[in-house]
């Protein structure tokens, strides 16, 4: 009975030193978005910005990271990255090809059997509730087992 109080004990231990590593990640990653929006300026940093935010309304819990030197939003996994060129804002979803796309949002890296991306130019509008809808989509892609991917997945013939 003791070892597995103490098992327990370890156990918390443990989730509580990940809850408060992710945390201090996820505060580092902010600043570090911040920065970044900040250092663009124009239309690529206020564009980098609504897109973050309307990330952050579409799943709360999101986990803001920064990984290759662009900003990343994960869920049980990462849902998009956020890349920033001359003449676009990129939006890079990992497992884009297995996230239904009704509002047909993806416009790039449509060839690839894994990954779907939406690349948003200058002057362009967004369509803020179907790319909350696809960020949704994109997390509970990311919290489907591969047993439910591979039923979902369709057929080949």
């Amino acid at each position: 009975m003791k070892k597995a109080a103490k098992k327990k004990t370890a156990k918390k231990a443990v989730k509580k030193a990940a809850k408060k590593a992710t945390q201090t990640v996820d505060v580092s990653a902010s600043k570090l978005i911040d920065g970044r929006i900040k250092e663009l300026g124009g239309w690529r940093g206020k564009m980098l910005a609504e897109v973050r935010a309307l990330i952050k309304a579409a799943v709360p819990d999101v986990a803001q990271e920064w990984k290759w030197g662009i900003p990343v939003w994960s869920y049980n996994g990462i849902i998009t990255t956020g890349e920033v060129y001359k003449s676009v804002v990129k939006l890079t979803f990992a497992k884009g090809a297995s996230v239904t796309d009704p509002a047909r949002l993806f416009n790039s890296s449509l060839e690839g059997g894994t990954r779907r991306a939406i690349d948003i130019r200058e002057n362009e509008k967004i369509d803020e509730k179907a790319l909350k809808a696809l960020i949704r989509a994109a997390a509970d892609v990311n919290t489907r087992t591969p047993k439910t991917l591979a039923r979902k997945a369709p057929k080949k013939t």
